[in-house]
């Protein structure tokens, strides 16, 4: 929250700390945007110039802070958000880079996550997520565990509870999600994989999820996103044992869709999605509603979910463009509407 103090002679902005009542903040004219070139959750606020009491002197200055601080952030930037454009335009990427922890999952690094997910959530361009790592050899080698020392039982608990739901905020992502493994995922980077539509790793893969070995158990959605895609007895046995495994054996048992040679993960995962954003945003969405909400029920009630879902794409103009550029021989041009 960005808080002013006021007086009758002049106006203190401080960077570090500034302080308001309630309803100076509603009536003060404040502007609140994200700035596109930060991506660090970074909010620019400035003064408009119908501010009630401000010095017109002072209208053009800006502060910046963070969205739920009152102090100027000096946060390194962990979790980059990047649009792609061209001919990939509709993809969204999110890269880890912490690099110094091989991206192990921090209060910092996950806080980013949320923020780029809730960006994703609600953007309407953006057809296709991939999220991979900028940090060479690894994706992500699960928790921070000595950030995790630092933390009583109960502060442990909320972290991972966040960490289940950041990844079930990822799962239910309207837009097809794809991770892209190079290297270590492990644990929680395993479990993040878990949460996503498609997985390609390539050959210097590892994964697994090895909490048994440290007397805990996967707890960011591992144990029921596991079993549900590779079957029970598989998930039982890389869960109770804590094995590691390779890109051919993940292949093999249907962790991953594909495998690809050493640092090719990421132009295997651009195929994918290049292969997706030419059709139709709407019916995308819907196929993965039918699909995500059909498979926790019966198949009755899945059929239920399909007719529902159907429905939402028969009065949109993308089915007209579509039926108009069959009969007219031409690539149809989805605009999501």
């Amino acid at each position: 929250m960005i808080k002013i103090i006021q007086n009758s002679t002049r106006i203190t902005r401080r960077l570090t700390k500034i302080t308001t009542t309630t309803r100076t903040t509603t009536n003060s004219g404040i502007s609140l945007s994200r700035s596109n070139n930060n991506s660090n959750g970074v909010y620019v606020s400035s003064f408009s110039s119908n501010t009630v009491g401000l010095n017109n002197n002072n209208i053009n200055k800006r502060f910046y802070s963070t969205s739920d601080s009152t102090t100027t952030t000096t946060e390194p930037n962990e979790c980059i958000l990047e649009r792609l454009t061209g001919q990939d335009e509709g993809i969204s990427v999110i890269s880890f880079n912490r690099g110094q922890v091989k991206n192990a999952l921090g209060k910092n690094m996950m806080k980013q996550f949320r923020q780029h997910l809730n960006e994703l959530r609600f953007c309407p361009t953006t057809r296709v997520v991939i999220i991979k790592s900028m940090v060479e050899g690894v994706f992500c080698s699960g928790a921070d565990l000595k950030e995790r020392a630092q933390m009583t039982p109960i502060e442990a608990a909320q972290f991972v509870h966040s960490l289940r739901t950041s990844f079930t905020e990822l799962e239910t992502l309207q837009m097809p999600t794809i991770g892209c493994v190079e290297g270590v995922a492990l644990g929680g980077g395993t479990e993040i994989m878990l949460a996503m539509d498609f997985r390609v790793a390539s050959k210097s893969a590892k994964m697994g999820l090895p909490e048994t070995g440290l007397a805990i158990i996967p707890g960011a959605g591992g144990t029921q996103r596991l079993p549900r895609l590779i079957g029970i007895p598989r998930a039982k046995e890389l869960i109770y044992t804590g094995a590691i495994i390779d890109s051919k054996r993940a292949f093999e048992i249907g962790l991953i869709q594909y495998e690809t040679e050493k640092g090719e993960a990421f132009a295997k995962c651009l195929e994918i999605a290049r292969q997706i954003i030419p059709k139709g945003p709407v019916a995308i969405r819907m196929a993965k509603q039918a699909i995500d909400k059909g498979m926790n029920v019966d198949i009755a009630s899945g059929m239920v979910i399909e007719q529902a879902s159907y429905a939402q794409v028969i009065p949109t103009k993308d089915r007209i463009e579509g039926l108009t550029a069959f009969k007219e021989k031409r690539k149809p041009v989805y605009k999501g509407e």
